[in-house]
């Protein structure tokens, strides 16, 4: 019995040391995030339900591999039939344009041609421009910050709603009009849709206890699991008020008070925070 409380007291405190080295390390990147935005990142989510998990991204419409280990770009999309094929379907083409419009920057957009009609994407955020490239491709970390753009603009009705998206990546800095017109944190989004089993989480922001907007009047059939509050799963908020480093799993609680993540917990860097008007 006398081991098991000095195990649990050397754990404690080693979770104390390293909790003190991760706020500090937090505060540290912090100053960056400060930073004045000019660009107004508001955008309108509409992505349904059924585009993003039922018919896209499997065999049957746009491929993942097809599109993860090419560029997005128009010819790397019209050489590849599966692809042009799977354009056919509305759905597809609805999951592409946002896609596109996570991904390449406002100023660049892709037209494909399916058929006897021309559709054209456009960029918007910006999270992944080197995809765009004539040789990109996107690995894992394009992925997780596409996949958590995806995630945040789902609508359970399908509806334009107007939404502020913020993380620390550089293409999500708000402007401090912004911030203050959309105060109401909802939700952070994280996850990787591109996998063959798609992950997609989401934690409850300070003060929420549903997610009516991408789940509708109930969160045991929604579309992203959602895991706990984001206090509980991820890195303290940062100064635009996102949750920065979540967690697929609550932490449960040792003896001294101290919070520890399971075995097995995965980390996900490229979390987006979802603000209301």
């Amino acid at each position: 019995m006398e081991l098991a409380r000095q195990i649990a007291l050397i754990v404690c405190v080693a979770a104390s040391t390293a909790q003190i080295a991760c706020v500090a390390s937090t505060e540290l990147g912090d100053e960056e995030a400060v930073e004045e935005a000019q660009q107004e990142l508001l955008v309108h989510n509409a992505l349904t339900r059924n585009a993003l998990t039922r018919n896209a991204l499997t065999r049957n419409a746009l491929t993942r591999n097809a599109l993860t280990r090419n560029a997005l770009t128009r010819n790397a999309l019209m050489g590849n039939s599966f692809t042009s094929e799977a354009l056919r379907d509305p759905e597809s083409r609805e999951l592409l344009s946002f896609i596109v419009s996570c991904a390449l920057p406002e100023d660049d957009h892709i037209v494909v041609d399916v058929g006897r009609e021309s559709y054209q994407f456009d960029g918007e955020l910006g999270l992944a421009p080197e995809w765009g490239s004539r040789r990109g491709s996107c690995d894992e970390n394009c992925q997780e910050w596409v996949s958590a753009c995806l995630l945040a603009r789902v609508n359970h009705r399908g509806e334009h709603v107007t939404i502020s998206l913020r993380g620390k990546s550089s293409a999500l800095k708000a402007s401090s009009t912004e911030r203050e017109e959309y105060e109401e944190a909802e939700a952070a989004y994280y996850g990787n849709v591109f996998l063959a089993e798609q992950r997609r989480y989401a934690c409850l922001a300070p003060g929420q206890t549903s997610i009516p907007r991408v789940c509708g009047d109930s969160l045991d059939d929604c579309v992203v699991d959602v895991v706990g509050e984001c206090e509980d799963v991820c890195d303290r908020p940062r100064r635009d008020g996102s949750f920065p480093d979540c967690r697929d799993r609550n932490p449960y609680e040792l003896p001294c008070g101290l919070r520890v993540f399971p075995p097995r917990t995965d980390l996900y860097k490229s979390s987006i925070t979802v603000f209301l008007e």
